[in-house]
């Protein structure tokens, strides 16, 4: 089986950085992207289904099934970040609408009929809110008997940016977020602690935009995407959602180690902080009989920059 390309399923709330994501995915030869299944997030979820399919059609990608998901989180209300992705989603470039339609089934069962389909173990991407992974593990547990790993961008060893100690995608639907550790499935936590660390530098993202290539030229448009706030280009870009799946195609370029998982679901401050427990012994809560079995994630703790860098260029440009 080695030298086969890895089957993918990418879910995504597709924004900037999700739409980086793709284009590496569709077109990095060690990967074997089956399906896109979308949900509310960056922008709600009809949005997200349009920006995918441009994507993709920018990324001359094969046919790949698109599917539309929930849209809304399994409890709380949706809550965008287009202060972050603009209206659109995708730092109102002004991009076409796409040509190509979404499949006639939901992500769910997208998702269950590809993953069970896949003559070998699929490894999900989830690069968003996990309301479509939640709901997918519950309504069908059997496909996790062909899932080889779920490589996630979400949560936090230290700071978040939804709140002081929340990431946007667990913050976004904390109780998919726990459902999702449960899965019994080996699954890395690509946090914020190495997200915001890759950056792609100006001169680069200079020669993307030159591109003669129509998804080369997206992404360098993706990574200088004014921000909406102050209405300013990045000279640089970072690569976000991207980096995850640059780690399912090179993990080598990724640090982890196995740790104990949480999510916070109390009311208040902390809730969708992911409680990561890096002790090196049990403390007091546990010798005073307060211990709690919780799951164990390989949680990235350092990246390898310049490898992944220059990785997702040569993706895209070749």
């Amino acid at each position: 089986m080695t030298g086969l390309p890895t089957p993918v399923i990418i879910d995504c709330d597709t924004g900037v950085d999700d739409a980086l994501a793709l284009l590496f995915a569709v077109r990095h030869p060690g990967l074997d992207l089956r399906a896109v299944t979308c949900v509310a997030g960056n922008t709600d979820v009809d949005q997200v289904v349009r920006n995918t399919l441009t994507v993709l059609e920018q990324a001359g990608s094969p046919p790949v099934p698109v599917a539309r998901g929930a849209e809304r989180p399994l409890i709380e209300p949706v809550r965008t970040a287009h202060h972050v992705h603009g209206h659109d989603g995708m730092g109102d470039l002004g991009l076409p609408a796409p040509h190509r339609g979404a499949a006639d089934v939901d992500a769910v069962t997208l998702l269950r009929r590809e993953i069970l389909a896949s003559p070998r173990p699929v490894t999900l991407i989830p690069t968003a809110p996990l309301t479509n992974i939640a709901l997918l593990l519950r309504t069908h547990p059997e496909v996790t008997r062909n899932i080889e790993r779920i490589v996630f961008m979400g949560g936090a060893v230290g700071a978040g940016n939804a709140t002081a100690v929340a990431e946007f995608n667990v913050w976004h639907d904390p109780e998919a977020a726990a459902i999702l550790l449960t899965a019994g499935v080996p699954i890395t936590m690509y946090g914020l602690d190495v997200f915001q660390r890759v950056i792609v530098p100006a001169q680069d993202v200079r020669r993307l935009r030159a591109s003669d290539d129509p998804g080369a030229v997206l992404a360098g448009r993706l990574l200088a995407h004014r921000d909406p706030v102050t209405g300013e280009e990045d000279p640089a870009g970072g690569l976000g959602d991207a980096g995850a799946v640059c780690a399912v195609a090179d993990p080598a370029g990724l640090t982890t180690q196995r740790l104990p998982v949480e999510v916070n679901l109390a009311p208040g401050p902390a809730r969708g902080q992911t409680v990561v427990d890096r002790r090196p012994r049990p403390g007091e809560a546990e010798l005073h009989g307060e211990a709690r079995e919780q799951p164990l994630v390989d949680v990235a703790l350092d990246i390898d920059v310049e490898r992944y860098v220059k990785l997702y260029l040569a993706t895209v440009e070749g």
